[in-house]
């Protein structure tokens, strides 16, 4: 088996933009050609608020990923957040014509159509539709119909909708940066693709990802997307509070809380003190780690009590076997699962995106926070199979490879020449 078709994803989160060039080894792992990341100034809880600056961080972040790779990059897999994202269930229905043929990939491409036709309220449309699980001729509980004889076929449908506008931003701030939107990827989603594995979403979990403006969710239960939700408060929250709390200023806020920051006050003896300079002419400020923690729990206790409110609200609590996984760049805070854990009552563990790495990928990347930059290129991997399967006729499209302007020249005369001799 050769090295599959080259993806980009392209995550716009709050704290940074990252673009990950990747595609699927003979093993069937990742193998990451080139990577680039940049602060990201213009995003705002997982929304575009300046569309200028996030077009500047958004080059910055593919320029590099580009000169590490050699390709020229101009379609990305694009993901979304926001407190905007809003999850429903819906039942389709569609009477065939006929028992004699089988339920076909038409027939459920027909029912997700019909769902994608929903009304939906003003200013609002439709992100995805997930098929749940199908009812062919009153039989529940099927997850694959294909092939099945029945005249009347029914669905459950997970239904993921946002703003238009938040989608238009988006889009716009990638069109302006060169490129074009391959499709658009609900985040929790893409995370889940990266770090959790077929039998913790059969056995049941829920995927908490702490990203630095909202923490996003989605429940799995018997392999299916139950439940999505998306919290507006993440990282950036935290190192806001231990700005206040110890009055200094953001940079110095956010080096503490990726240096000493805990999660749990209970862990930090007093004695702990750290030094922070002070302003030009004024002395150092101290600061007790106890202190530090205590800022930081309680925040990270309002996340996790939000957390287990969507957890509950989805009706899944009793049903999550596999417990809670945590990744996103929040995940890095020291004891998160033991606050998650004790504040929950389930098993928590975080999820790192390496599982679906090649060997030779920088260890940088196995970090959790690119989680959702390399579930991106899983599903934009998993979107190709299917179109594949969809149109076996049809070739999916591909960065092309960066080549010298003579060797362009080359190619385009080599071409007149042999149209010449046609």
């Amino acid at each position: 088996m050769k090295n599959s078709e080259i993806i980009v994803g392209l995550d716009i989160g709050t704290t940074k933009i990252a673009c990950i060039v990747g595609q699927k080894n003979e093993y069937g792992k990742i193998e990451v050609l080139g990577y680039g990341k940049s602060p990201s100034i213009g995003v705002s809880r997982g929304v575009v608020a300046n569309i200028e600056k996030t077009v500047q961080s958004i080059r910055r972040a593919v320029d590099e990923a580009g000169i590490k790779s050699g390709i020229n990059i101009d379609h990305v897999y694009v993901g979304i957040a926001g407190q905007h994202i809003k999850s429903h269930q819906h039942r389709g229905s569609l009477v065939r014509n006929t028992l004699e043929d089988e339920v076909s990939q038409k027939d459920i491409d027909t029912l997700i159509e019909a769902m994608h036709k929903l009304v939906m309220q003003p200013g609002e449309e439709i992100i995805h539709v997930i098929p749940q699980e199908f009812i062919v001729d009153k039989e529940q509980g099927i997850k694959d119909p294909i092939g099945m004889s029945g005249i009347s076929l029914e669905a459950n449908f997970h239904i993921i909708t946002g703003q238009i506008t938040a989608a238009k931003n988006i889009n716009k701030c990638v069109v302006k940066s060169g490129m074009n939107v391959e499709d658009l990827i609900l985040e929790p989603l893409a995370s889940a693709e990266a770090v959790l594995t077929e039998e913790e979403k059969e056995a049941g979990i829920a995927l908490v990802d702490i990203g630095g403006g909202t923490t996003d969710i989605a429940i799995f239960q018997d392999g299916i997307i139950r439940h999505t939700a998306v919290i507006p408060l993440g990282g950036n929250i935290i190192t806001e509070d231990v700005k206040e709390g110890c009055s200094i200023i953001k940079n110095q806020a956010e080096a503490l809380k990726i240096k000493f920051g805990s999660a749990l006050a209970s862990e930090n003896r007093e004695e702990e003190i750290v030094s922070i300079p002070g302003l030009r002419g004024r002395p150092p400020k101290e600061i007790t780690l106890k202190n530090l923690a205590n800022i930081i729990q309680a925040r990270v206790e309002e996340i996790v009590e939000h957390v287990f409110f969507e957890i509950k609200n989805s009706g899944y609590e009793k049903k999550l076997i596999g417990g809670i996984v945590l990744t996103g760049g929040g995940a890095q805070l020291k004891h998160i699962t033991q606050i998650f854990e004790f504040l929950t009552g389930m098993d928590t563990r975080i999820g790192y995106p390496n599982e679906h790495l090649a060997n030779n990928v920088s260890e940088e990347l196995s970090s959790p926070q690119y989680a959702t930059g390399i579930g991106l290129v899983i599903k934009g991997l998993q979107n190709i199979e299917r179109n594949r399967q969809a149109n076996p006729v049809s070739k999916p499209k591909e960065p092309r490879e960066k080549g010298s302007f003579f060797d362009n020249i080359f190619k385009k005369s080599k071409q007149f020449f042999d149209e010449d001799v046609d």
